[in-house]
């Protein structure tokens, strides 16, 4: 950081992310230079065969906004898995069965109510248009197969036979509605928009080498791969449009910080692992009116949806601006998140290696807290128990 460089608490939103991306390529350039790692550079930035001809830079920026916002659960270079079971991006049959379209959605709208956030700067996220170009170039740069024509297929399928298919091959990985366990939500209304029936079938049939996803081509009839489309199918709303979401107003980055100040400190049981804390033993500090700190590692665009009450944002990209505000004289610091432990734990490990003693996560993430009917609140205000639904 320069001298003449504002502290990260000071700068806008876009003005701390170049500030991160500046400091990660400077380090970059000192790698390149150091290993002589420029010939590799430059042969990434060629890619496969849906990759731009980006220079060096170019690519290195793309990167760089990659492991700033996906490597978290896609892998630092989109071998996925890293957490929540996110999908291989780097994995030949998704690239070559997927549009530019179908990338752009996916990371501008994401797949509300899931672990993958929206990341548009029009729906509460850090990007703009053209950083998502960017990520969707540096995807195509891992491409080395040609594109295949998926969406001029034509599907005839009947949906009551494929639900006996897919509970008998899918539901245990896709979930018994198609809502994901181990695998994505194929129920999506983001995903049933973006994604042809081709697209679908190409999948199933295919599969997706190299993961858990099987090839079901020769295991499966082809009406049989037929009826699941239509079943997946079938799960589209009628009326599935997009939806807009904005991010966290002022009010929730720069307001109270600490929850219920005046309250005795929490008497929290031993963490499990010495990091992860119950969603019980939180919700009923909560509920007695215990002190502590309560930090969203989501993307704002999904804190607004809905978040614990009390709960400041924190997305996981951007902890050293929060801590700034953060008292370390012992209070609680609970951060969370949807994957359920990968952004929450990352931001409690930037805590604990600036000295914050009593840190944990959230042990069964915010999505677990949602369906077992712990109290959150809706819209861009930290809120309180009583504003809570």
């Amino acid at each position: 950081m320069r001298e003449s460089d504002p502290k990260p608490s000071t700068m806008s939103p876009k003005e701390r992310k170049r500030f991160r991306i500046r400091v990660v390529l400077a380090t970059v350039a000192t790698v390149v230079v150091v290993g002589g790692g420029a010939s590799m550079l430059a042969h990434c930035a060629r890619g496969g065969p849906g990759a731009s001809n980006g220079g060096d830079a170019e690519y290195a920026e793309a990167r760089q906004l990659y492991r700033t916002y996906c490597g978290l659960c896609h892998g630092d270079e989109g071998e996925g898995y890293a957490a929540d079971d996110a999908n291989a991006l780097n994995n030949q049959d998704f690239l070559v069965s997927v549009s530019n379209e179908f990338l752009r959605v996916a990371i501008a709208e994401g797949h509300p109510g899931t672990a993958m956030a929206a990341y548009h700067e029009s729906r509460g996220g850090p990007l703009d248009d053209s950083e998502i170009d960017a990520l969707i170039q540096l995807m195509r740069s891992w491409q080395e197969e040609d594109m295949v024509a998926v969406d001029d297929v034509v599907v005839n399928g009947d949906a009551l036979r494929g639900a006996e298919v897919f509970a008998r091959e899918c539901a245990r990985c896709h979930g018994d509605r198609g809502q994901g366990d181990s695998a994505i939500s194929l129920n999506h209304p983001v995903y049933l928009r973006t994604a042809s029936d081709g697209q679908i079938r190409y999948a199933i049939a295919k599969g997706r080498r190299g993961t858990p996803m099987p090839a079901f081509e020769g295991e499966l009839s082809e009406q049989s791969i037929d009826d699941l489309v239509a079943l997946i199918r079938s799960w589209e709303p009628e009326d599935n449009e997009a939806e807009e979401a904005e991010g966290p107003n002022v009010a929730a980055m720069d307001g109270p910080v600490i929850v219920n100040p005046d309250g005795e400190a929490p008497d929290f049981p031993a963490l499990r692992e010495g990091r992860y804390i119950s969603s019980q033993a939180v919700a009923d500090a909560l509920q007695s009116g215990r002190r502590m700190v309560i930090l969203d590692a989501r993307a704002a665009s999904d804190y607004a949806r809905f978040h614990l009450p009390g709960a400041i944002p924190s997305p996981y990209y951007e902890v050293e601006t929060v801590m700034e505000r953060i008292p370390n004289d012992g209070t609680w610091v609970i951060a969370y998140c949807a994957c359920p432990h990968a952004a929450s734990g990352r931001v409690m490990d930037f805590l604990r290696e600036h000295d914050f003693q009593n840190t944990a996560v959230l042990d069964e993430g915010v999505l677990h807290w949602r369906d077992e009917g712990f109290p959150v609140v809706v819209g861009d205000e930290p809120g309180t128990l009583a504003d809570a639904e």
